[in-house]
């Protein structure tokens, strides 16, 4: 900005690119004129003292004459500037490729142009004393720091990933090609274990980038020039960097306990729960079988695996059913491990498994919970391709029979339809579909898979297809700091996201749907939510929500006798809606009664720190239904924005979400993470 006082000077404005020009450009505004529509005159008879006039408007010149002189080196400042942009464009290239050998270079280059910019922008940092104008050298001197601590912080981030450059599918060199898939493994966790000081290093330099880039105002920058966006486009910026920054130190705790998670000096066991989405329950989906591994310094080892139903034979003793289960399931009075998972937050649901889970007769001592779900499945078939299992393929191509992937649909023929003969292997079999793609994975080389299945993982853990349970207390906090243990966001319990403060002037909306008896309908089944919001002049925020559902499929045969494959039919839906603490419903349209179908209203009570708006609807193949509520919110707005985070269910894929305010739609998205929305 500091162009604004060389508009004038041809001579500076030479070295300039195009967008800088337009700033420079001339918006002196013409004389106004007065109440009667003239200019108005200078007495000319009067006498004027004019020295008043000449002596600071001398002043004034010598300052400006100054100012330019040391604007002189701006055209230097400028060439340099250009070269940096230059290198750094070739190292993002390298980074987007992947290519770690490229990218280290990159970084050296980068940082030798940035050294230069760095000297020749010391020649203005004098102007930082001029009023107004020193803001703008500040800001360069802000953003030039933060260049090199973000080049700091690369600079580690290579030396911590070459190691396992194979690992991560990275191009260049490596240490961990040679060996077998478990040597290779090992090799892995006990190089992880040497990443820790370089993690902390890492955060060091980020937390410096924040600072730097923080201390830019962007409220000090025109909105726009000729077209060209300038203050928005700095707010975008320092958002960028502020979401990595924050993803960085919230994946930071996981990195640092990885190799522990791994088994690297003491052996870990975890069972792994699949959740058949398309059933889908409050945590991710019916709970349908299970696995359990034994860790071993990286090396995953299948002690068993089992059909759901199994485990809840083995229980020693029955459990009573809670008002849950009374009130919305279908003929199901005690309380079963494969319907433990009733509460949204992942580790609540948990304990309550465990509590069933510790009564299983031969049941061994674990260390956690995972659970995956069919989308998981589905995602890892992509890159490994079909695999056959018990005889039949499993694959990720569309199945027309359901127009589904061709796993899911087998998995469902192969555990679901009725026969008329015992099927053992039925209760292994996503015990050995697991174990098979871990043998494909791991029986090549690393480059060729490993790369695309982490960031595939990373992936997965961020739209909530993965979650996890530790009962190591330093474990747990990790995976509630990078978002991976399907907690309700409590801010005292689990602040991991960017803004959001509980009890502030955020607003909060999480839908959780459970399928009560109601086949596999979640498949054919599609959500959209719209959240029309107004807000008060005293800050009161009101919603008006709806929810749609909608079945544009026809009921499957879901006749016992017949032997049909029942995937579609009517969908019993449990529906809970929660909102700020203190929230209050004022009307509500749509919700049954779970017995009769009758119209009811929908409860209100409170849980998990919220306000909960429960109802019940059913949804029909070929058919829709439609929940409306309206209620005021428990927070206030309090700063003339709205601000909201969205939490998305575990287990849902694709639901359309529209965000309107004062009836105007102002965003419509696909939920695939929890997500924050300042309006």
């Amino acid at each position: 900005m500091v162009f604004y006082f060389v508009r004038n000077n041809e001579n500076l404005l030479l070295g300039m690119p195009d967008f800088l020009k337009k700033i420079t450009l001339d918006t002196v505004p013409p004389p106004k004129a007065d109440s009667t529509g003239s200019l108005r005159q200078a007495n000319s008879r009067r006498s004027f003292p004019w020295k008043f006039i000449f002596i600071p408007l001398g002043l004034v010149v010598i300052a400006v004459a100054v100012i330019g002189i040391m604007l002189l080196p701006m055209r230097g400042v400028i060439a340099a500037a250009q070269e940096t942009i230059a290198a750094g464009r070739e190292l993002g290239s390298a980074v987007k490729n992947q290519d770690l050998d490229k990218a280290k270079e990159g970084l050296m280059i980068t940082r030798q142009k940035l050294t230069a910019l760095s000297e020749e922008y010391k020649k203005m940092i004098a102007l930082k004393s001029v009023p107004f104008l020193g803001s703008y050298i500040a800001d360069g001197e802000h953003g030039i720091n933060a260049a090199f601590a973000g080049l700091s912080a690369g600079d580690n981030a290579i030396e911590a990933l070459e190691p396992n450059a194979d690992l991560l599918g990275l191009k260049g060199k490596s240490k961990f090609v040679s060996g077998t898939a478990d040597e290779r493994l090992q090799t892995a966790v006990k190089t992880m274990s040497a990443l820790t000081p370089k993690i902390n290093e890492m955060a060091t330099h980020i937390d410096t980038l924040r600072k730097e880039i923080g201390a830019i105002d962007p409220n000090r920058y025109p909105k726009n020039v000729r077209g060209t966006v300038v203050r928005d486009a700095i707010v975008q910026a320092k958002e960028v960097i502020e979401n990595a920054a924050n993803l960085f130190v919230n994946a930071q705790p996981l990195l640092v306990n990885l190799p522990k998670l791994l088994g690297d000096k003491e052996e870990k066991r975890y069972l792994v729960l699949f959740q058949n989405d398309k059933e889908l329950r409050a945590t991710g989906g019916f709970i349908t079988a299970y696995a359990q591994f034994r860790l071993v310094k990286g090396k995953a080892i299948l002690e068993k695996a089992d059909d759901i139903y199994a485990l809840d034979a083995a229980k020693k003793k029955n459990f009573p059913a809670p008002r849950e289960i009374t009130t919305f399931h279908k003929g199901v009075y005690n309380l079963n491990i494969r319907d433990s998972n009733l509460s949204p937050d992942y580790k609540l649901s948990m304990k309550q498994f465990e509590e069933l889970y510790d009564s299983v007769s031969g049941k061994e001592k674990i260390d956690g919970i995972w659970a995956v779900d069919t989308h998981v499945l589905v995602e890892a078939l992509r890159i490994l391709g079909s695999v056959h299992v018990y005889g039949r393929e499993f694959s990720a191509d569309t199945d027309k029979r359901c127009d589904c992937p061709k796993a899911v649909y087998e998995l469902e023929d192969y555990s679901t339809r009725p026969v008329g003969y015992l099927r053992d292997a039925r209760k292994d079999i996503i015990g050995v579909l697991l174990q098979t793609l871990m043998q494909k994975a791991l029986g090549i080389s690393p480059s060729k898979y490993w790369g695309q299945l982490f960031q595939m993982l990373l992936t997965e853990i961020n739209q909530k297809h993965v979650l996890a349970y530790f009962h190591d207390s330093d474990a747990q906090k990790a995976a509630e700091s990078f978002n991976m243990a399907g907690r309700i966001m409590v801010a005292t319990e689990t602040a991991t996201l960017l803004k959001y403060e509980e009890g502030k002037d955020w607003d909060y909306l999480h839908v959780n749907n459970s399928n009560m008896a109601g086949a596999k309908s979640n498949m054919f089944v599609s959500e959209k939510v719209v959240k029309d919001v107004s807000v008060g002049s005293d800050g009161t925020i009101t919603t008006k929500l709806t929810l749609e559902y909608k079945n544009p499929y026809p009921g499957s045969d879901c006749g016992l006798e017949s032997g049909g494959l029942c995937l579609n039919a009517p969908l019993r839906n449990w529906v809970r809606v929660y909102a700020p603490m203190g929230s209050k419903l004022t009307e509500s349209r749509g919700s049954q009664s779970p017995k009769d179908t009758k119209p009811v209203t929908m409860e209100t009570y409170d849980s998990l720190g919220k306000t909960v708006f429960e109802g019940f609807l059913i949804v029909n193949p070929l058919g829709t239904a439609r929940l409306d509520l309206t209620y005021t919110s428990g927070v206030k707005s309090s700063d003339g924005k709205y601000k909201l985070l969205i939490q998305k269910q575990p287990g849902t894929n694709g639901d359309e979400y529209t965000i309107k305010l004062g009836g105007k739609e102002r965003k419509k998205f696909e939920l695939a993470s929890d997500t924050e929305l300042v309006l």
